[in-house]
């Protein structure tokens, strides 16, 4: 699926510890939230016409090309959400309508003195990944298809096959269902211009308001292996949800299962 006329946000902090893990903490210290588990803010990773960095289309299916500089490049196993976005009059976002979601491989580089979070989310095509199928969302509250899935992730590296994020349930998420959307909704009106965030409200109108955003609502805790190891080229990256009532967490496809896999590329 192209996205090339859709925003493209992420969240910060919405699964416990992948911040600490990540060493990004301190980004944050000065931004406050209403509840101490509550996701950071939110940061855009593609706007579609703009003239900076992030109108370059980033998002791949199978490759995963790095910087060509040292860039210590980590996997950031993440479920997406296509939203329709629906505006009043005065193009306040008053609704996001869950559409459906895949995986998503929101791969960020660890780069010293970066001012704001889009910095480290985009360097070029083939900076991200997403997953080729797509599965519909009945309702994005309890009771729906999500809650049944789990998210794993692996890197593939010189043949052997490491967990790189936790396996985690979907509802494992701090934010998640109604709660997530009402949190989305009023960060996308109101999220200052503040510390690593960006002010959403003025890349909504600067891309002439799209009518649908692509969100990957926040990345995993790491496994040991994906804490202490950035990507090479040559690893392979797989990115997977599935229902846990039917299948399992390997990397073989099957018919409740959606998998990202990715070829890193320097």
């Amino acid at each position: 699926m192209q996205l090339q006329h859709t925003i493209c946000l992420g969240v910060a902090g919405n699964f416990a510890h992948h911040l600490e893990q990540a060493g990004e903490l301190k980004d944050f210290e000065n931004v406050m939230t209403a509840e101490p588990d509550a996701p950071k803010g939110i940061f855009p990773f593609y706007l579609p016409g703009s003239d900076s960095f992030l109108g370059v289309y980033s998002i791949g299916t199978d490759r995963l090309t790095l910087p060509e500089y040292e860039a210590n490049a980590q996997v950031e196993p993440e479920i997406a959400v296509l939203f329709d976005i629906v505006y009043d009059e005065g193009k306040k976002v008053i609704d996001l309508i869950a559409q459906k979601f895949t995986t998503f491989n929101d791969c960020t580089i660890r780069k010293e003195g970066a001012k704001k979070i889009s910095e480290k989310k985009s360097w070029g095509p083939n900076s991200k990944g997403i997953g080729d199928t797509w599965i519909p969302i009945d309702r994005f509250e309890e009771g729906g298809v999500m809650d049944h899935y789990h998210l794993c992730s692996f890197v593939k590296r010189e043949g052997i096959l490491h967990p790189y994020g936790v396996d985690a349930p979907l509802l494992g998420y701090s934010y998640f269902y109604t709660k997530l959307k009402t949190w989305l909704i009023d960060k996308m009106n109101t999220q200052e211009d503040f510390g690593p965030l960006e002010n959403i409200a003025a890349h909504l109108q600067a891309t002439h308001y799209p009518k649908q955003a692509l969100i990957s609502i926040g990345a995993t805790a790491y496994a040991e292996f994906g804490e202490k190891n950035y990507l090479k080229s040559g690893d392979e990256v797989y990115v997977i949800a599935y229902d846990h009532r039917t299948e399992d967490s390997s990397i073989e496809p099957s018919a409740h299962k959606v998998i990202l896999h990715q070829k890193v590329s320097s």
